[in-house]
């Protein structure tokens, strides 16, 4: 008697050794189904990646789970995977074993009349399977635990899951503890090689950029800094720069001195008053000495200065006048000389010898 099972529902199970089959109906267009099967321990993980059997490895290192090859239903328009499972062969330590389907382009939703079978193996393969599972997929998943077999009581019972996983069949070996190796990328393209080195070529004298006009205006106090001179050619003798026009002050090019007003304004036209002249005003300090002009008197017919007024000096660095040339005669003796007048007596050493 077929045991028809809804979701979450289970069964007792008596046989030693149970096959598990995928049935679908091939449609035009339909994706293809695998079907896998994962062996896990007490904690729900596998022990390691031999304890996942599919179609890349499709028998356990033990042998007591083994994956059929797919093949057409005879009779029928419909497609078969089939898992077989030694349930009293199994190790201690393998408490659990999930039954799994993946489609590959697509997803579950494409794939019509999917249920699961459960047959006893040491039956005939036409016989009545144990258990029936119609699996009823909404969701756009392209993997699916579709049942599971685990121990209870020291026996085994089979339970209707129907879990599926968007993320495929890599997600779901991968949440039972499966490593799945991603594909690797693309190795990035070898580097260029680096251009050869080339000869420094010789410094070229630099052409300062000729002054742009501008429209800003200039601030109070703005200073316009001369051009850089250009560094003379690698091998070319040094010559040092000529001097400038003006020799530069801290910084700053050097300005043309501003003409400096004198410390006295001019002096007005002569008025001789009370018998004085107008004072000469003395130049500023530093400049071209003038020649001093002829003291003004009050009275034109007496040469000398007015009485009580300073002579006029010349200024200070004024070239001064030659001196009058003095007599060269010696001046004569008011006396005659004595003609008997003769030397006193001298030392031996005076003496003629």
């Amino acid at each position: 008697m077929t045991h028809v099972m809804a979701k979450g529902a289970n069964i007792s199970l008596t046989a030693a050794a149970v096959r598990a089959v995928l049935r679908w109906s091939a449609a035009t267009g339909a994706p293809d189904l695998d079907a896998s099967a994962l062996l896990l321990d007490a904690a729900g993980k596998v022990r390691s990646d031999a304890d996942f059997v599919f179609y890349n490895q499709p028998r356990h290192p033990s042998g007591v789970v083994r994956h059929l090859p797919k093949h057409r239903v005879p009779g029928s328009e419909e497609i078969a995977d089939t898992i077989e499972v030694d349930l009293a062969k199994l190790s201690a330590d393998v408490q659990r074993v999930v039954l799994a389907g993946s489609v590959e382009g697509g997803d579950f939703r494409a794939v019509r009349g999917l249920r699961v079978l459960l047959y006893d193996a040491a039956a005939p393969g036409s016989g009545e399977p144990l258990a029936e599972f119609p699996v009823t997929e909404t969701d756009p998943v392209s993997a699916l635990v579709c049942a599971e077999l685990y121990r209870r009581d020291g026996g085994w019972k089979f339970r209707a899951v129907g879990q599926g996983y968007a993320s495929g069949l890599g997600g779901l070996a991968t949440d039972f503890g499966i490593t799945v190796e991603e594909e690797s990328a693309a190795p990035p393209p070898p580097a260029a090689p680096p251009a050869p080195p080339t000869a420094p070529s010789p410094a070229q004298p630099t052409t300062p950029p000729a002054a742009q006009p501008t429209t800003r205006a200039e601030e109070p106090g703005t200073y316009t800094l001369a051009p850089a001179v250009p560094a003379p050619p690698a091998g070319a003798p040094a010559t040092p720069p000529p001097p400038p026009a003006n020799p530069p002050g801290y910084g700053y090019p050097q300005q043309p001195p501003a003409t400096v007003a004198p410390a006295y304004p001019a002096a007005p036209p002569h008025q001789p008053g009370y018998g004085y002249g107008y004072p000469q005003q003395p130049p500023p300090y530093g400049y071209p000495q003038q020649p001093p002009a002829p003291a003004q008197v009050s009275n034109v017919s007496n040469p000398a200065p007015a009485y009580g007024y300073p002579q006029q000096q010349p200024p200070y660095g004024y070239p001064q006048q030659p001196p009058a040339p003095r007599s060269a005669t010696l001046p004569q003796p008011t006396q005659p000389l004595d003609p008997n007048f003769a030397l006193p007596p001298q030392g031996p050493q005076f003496q003629p010898r």
